[in-house]
């Protein structure tokens, strides 16, 4: 590159060389900013750093000048804190939902955000139990075009797969469009779920975004139930993502479950108190195998006093569940 053009990206370099290697710990002198603006192919007297130090500090770096047996200089503050970054790598590295080829990629993304001292720091392993990463890169590809579909309000059309046992990719419907509105999409137990009107069914149906491909998005206007849509209101009703008919029903809990009835359907479920120890709530739910489940798991802290239907269904399983153990 022809010396002219060095010197006028000289304001760059300079700017690059304190984010890249000063920070509180690690200092450069003019003598050594001087230095690596000639590797770099840029002469510069020493006036002329302090000038484009001080035109830095207007554009808005953070440089601070630190006397110890001579004066050096640091980038004191950015963007992103070395503690929200570490937060974000951990974050990136536990998540079942990003491949390892992709969490490589956005660590040393997240790395260039601070110095090259401090980059060492988020090349951290984030242990986590039974992790498995997905093998699905072209995901993140899909849920950028689910978010655009739903900001346009157009339909989409997408293929859905399963695995069969030899762990081959099988489509369902034999290779078939599946067309839906798109309504939101939601991040439960480390997947990616699609909530969508289903044109097929005629009503709401949940799709594991890590099993679509070939989305794409079509011309034709989303259908009109997702205007009333209120997605709050709806993840209160739905255990684990899975569908089911919406039925009101009426529990009594004990006052030790508190915790996880508001983690549930939030602050706002009225409880109703039964006694010292208990307490009942009307909720309506969407009845599934998870929602049965997680009645199960409370055993007899956890009782349904309506509907008939839901407590007979509840007795099925119990029985089953006993048949099972021969």
């Amino acid at each position: 590159m022809p010396k002219k053009a060095n010197q006028k990206l000289k304001i760059l370099y300079l700017m690059q060389i304190l984010l890249d290697y000063t920070d509180a710990t690690h200092t450069l002198t003019v003598n050594e900013l001087i230095s690596r603006l000639a590797e770099l192919g840029v002469s510069v007297e020493r006036k002329t750093i302090y000038d484009d130090i001080e035109t830095l500090r207007q554009f808005g770096i953070d440089i601070v000048m630190r006397k110890d047996m001579t004066y050096g200089y640091y980038v004191a503050s950015r963007e992103f804190e070395l503690p929200e970054l570490k937060l974000l790598a951990d974050a990136v590295q536990s998540s079942k939902f990003i491949t390892e080829r992709k969490t490589i990629q956005l660590i040393k993304k997240l790395e260039s955000l601070m110095s090259k001292h401090d980059a060492g720091k988020l090349r951290r392993q984030v242990y986590v139990q039974n992790r498995v990463k997905s093998m699905n890169e072209s995901i993140y590809y899909s849920v950028d075009t689910l978010h655009e579909s739903i900001a346009d309000d157009k339909k989409i059309s997408f293929k859905y797969s399963d695995y069969d046992v030899e762990k081959n990719q099988v489509f369902r419907r034999g290779g078939a469009l599946y067309v839906v509105s798109p309504m939101a999409l939601i991040w439960s137990e480390e997947k990616y779920y699609l909530i969508a009107h289903s044109d097929r069914h005629k009503t709401i149906a949940h799709y594991r975004v890590d099993r679509m491909s070939s989305v794409r998005i079509l011309k034709k206007a989303r259908n009109e139930e997702v205007a009333d849509f209120d997605l709050a209101d709806y993840s209160k009703k739905v255990f684990g993502m899975f569908g089911g008919e919406e039925t009101n029903v009426k529990l009594r809990i004990n006052n030790k479950l508190i915790g996880g009835v508001i983690d549930h359907f939030g602050k706002d479920v009225v409880m109703v108190p039964d006694g010292e120890d208990h307490f009942t709530i009307n909720v309506n739910v969407a009845l599934s195998p998870i929602f049965y489940g997680w009645l199960f798991q409370f055993g007899e802290l956890c009782e349904v006093l309506a509907p008939q239907s839901v407590k007979d269904e509840l007795k099925e399983r119990a029985q089953a569940l006993i048949n099972s153990l021969g």
